[in-house]
């Protein structure tokens, strides 16, 4: 089975494997709880870009107690103002890889999501959090801002104000407020959430491809726009979506009885 081109072989910070048509990805530094380094975010970059024709969903994961503890600080070097921008504006990149790219991705959490974790976790489509997890954004405490799209996207998660006390307080959320606050889809008990978050991927996986890619590249666009322009974009997407022969045969088979219904959760 065929595998991406990445740097793993090289440092090994992030491991991949197939595991079906799921894609299986892994932070690999547990002796720094996880946390991210240009390496890390550039090899993560080079497995979204790369991922295999039969994938269909993926999940990421973190090796060791942590999911991820953010930002390795002591990697951070002086930039000037312009060298700043470039390098924040790679991690939006290397991230938006994650967010656009091909297949849905599930993150499965547990320990820290802190910081750039955070990040990283909220460029998922789906994230599910054990009870050992919490969230931080640690960043306005130590006079430094999030540079990996988080502003832009933790408030579309959580709001712009709880996003506010987070970084001004250093306020910490347990599993059970994270997902309360939106923080995570799931809850579940420690040490479960990559089993439950590679269900879902292999559930999502059995998807329409179409439908699936619309969900994530459609959606959160029809969300920007006005109501005018979503209904109208709602209107070419699901044309589209409908006339794949897929989606036809799908159709049929719940006409003819052959699949299944929906059932009471």
């Amino acid at each position: 089975m065929s595998q991406p081109p990445t740097s793993n072989s090289k440092d090994k910070l992030v491991h991949f494997d197939m595991r079906g048509s799921v894609a299986v990805i892994r932070l690999s530094r547990p002796a720094k709880r996880n946390a991210l380094s240009d390496k890390l975010i550039f090899a993560l970059r080079d497995v979204f870009q790369n991922l295999p024709a039969e994938a269909r969903a993926a999940v990421i994961h973190g090796e060791g107690e942590h999911f991820c503890a953010g930002l390795d600080l002591s990697e951070l070097q002086e930039r000037d103002a312009g060298a700043g921008v470039h390098h924040s504006r790679s991690w939006h990149n290397a991230l938006t890889q994650v967010q656009e790219g091909p297949v849905p991705v599930i993150a499965a959490l547990h320990g820290a999501v802190v910081g750039g974790g955070l990040e990283l976790a909220s460029a998922c489509h789906i994230r599910v959090a054990d009870e050992t997890t919490f969230f931080a954004l640690p960043e306005g405490t130590r006079g430094i801002f999030v540079g990996g799209g988080g502003s832009v996207r933790i408030p579309k998660l959580i709001g712009v104000a709880r996003m506010t006390d987070m970084m001004l307080t250093g306020r910490v959320y347990n599993a059970a407020d994270g997902e309360r606050v939106g923080l995570a889809q799931y809850l579940v008990p420690a040490g479960t959430a990559l089993d439950k978050a590679l269900a879902l991927a292999t559930q999502i996986a059995t998807n329409a491809p179409l439908t699936n890619y619309a969900l994530m590249h459609a959606l959160p666009r029809i969300a920007e726009q006005s109501a005018d322009h979503g209904f109208f974009t709602e209107a070419l997407m699901a044309s589209i979506a409908q006339a794949t022969p897929e989606a036809k045969e799908r159709v049929r088979a719940f006409l003819e009885g052959k699949a299944a219904k929906v059932q009471k959760g």
